[in-house]
């Protein structure tokens, strides 16, 4: 598909989902079954949107765009949380679904309206069996499956922390959230902005442990401007992310840069809702305190295992 006809067809489908979830009397299951569709949706928006990013920007300019996105990503998610905590106090959970779909409906607009229009990027029918074989292909050289694995686990563990947020402080989850973005944002505009380039590939392993370091305490129950300036702090680490694809782009052929960036789009996801899922079922047979620091703890041990790893393939400068 084109891709402005891909994102107003992804943003189409968010709005159509969000008006279902509206719908009176929706029983669990069917409220699961509706937030997958749109979520599979959304899986193949990270190849489609930075693929275009990088059609649209040089291979120099790709860290500094995709900087952008994660830090008006982080704004927005900071202004959402806010904007719908006062939508559902004024109004209601239901009409704010509702005025959430109407939004979606403007993105698509925007979308239709904003983009440029662009050829697809490849022809014929669609193959699952030649999508595997470029996985494969992708998948298949060292120093991109190490990118992969750093891009895909050590930050996947940490957001299966962060969905523990509800359980563990259910009066001050949204501060928590809030905070997290704040972090992001952070990350996303000190790696993006203001490190030289020269220093950047050498701040992946440093970023992904502060990433997932002030999570192990969290057993220690600490204090709320503590766990929040934990959370904050933690975030920062996100900033990795921009480094690692900065270094994924160097490594993958220009024609393979589109699907190179959805396959690490879609195994990101994977990953988190995975840990999600880890974070969940250790948080039910311990805590949530106690799950969070197992997860972070985890996430730790990933990151030094992968920073090893690189080290015993004596390849210097990988983030």
């Amino acid at each position: 598909m084109p891709p402005r006809a891909a994102l107003a067809g992804i943003s189409l489908a968010f709005a159509a989902g969000t008006t279902v979830l509206a719908l009176p009397g929706l029983p669990v299951w069917a409220v699961f079954a509706v937030v997958l569709v749109p979520g599979l949706a959304a899986s193949v928006g990270g190849g489609i949107r930075w693929g275009l990013l990088n059609e649209i920007l040089s291979k120099d300019g790709y860290l500094l765009g995709r900087s952008v996105f994660n830090m008006m990503s982080g704004v927005m998610q900071i202004a959402g949380y806010a904007t719908g905590g006062a939508l559902v106090a004024v109004l209601s959970p239901r009409v704010t679904l509702l005025v959430s779909a109407a939004l979606y409906l403007a993105a698509a607009l925007g979308v239709r309206a904003g983009l440029t229009r662009r050829p697809p990027r490849t022809s014929g029918r669609p193959s699952v069996s030649a999508t595997w074989r470029t996985n494969a292909l992708l998948w298949s050289s060292r120093p991109r499956r190490l990118v992969y694995l750093a891009l895909w686990i050590p930050n996947g563990l940490v957001v299966g922390c962060e969905s523990l947020y509800v359980s563990y402080a259910p009066s001050a989850a949204g501060t928590l959230f809030a905070c997290a973005a704040l972090g992001m944002l952070a990350g996303d505009v000190a790696v993006g902005r203001l490190i030289p380039p020269r220093l950047r590939p050498r701040l992946g392993t440093p970023l992904l442990l502060l990433l997932a370091a002030p999570y192990v305490p969290f057993f220690l129950h600490p204090a709320l401007p503590v766990t929040a300036a934990a959370v904050a702090l933690a975030s920062v680490g996100f900033g990795a992310s921009l480094a690692q694809q900065e270094r994924l782009v160097a490594l993958t052929p220009p024609d393979l840069a589109g699907h190179a960036l959805g396959l690490h789009s879609a195994g990101m996801l994977t990953m988190q809702g995975v840990a999600a899922f880890l974070a969940g079922t250790a948080a039910q047979l311990t805590s949530p305190a106690t799950a969070m620091t197992a997860i972070a703890t985890a996430s730790l041990a990933v990151t030094l295992a992968l920073a090893a790893a690189r080290a015993r393939s004596g390849r210097a400068g990988w983030p």
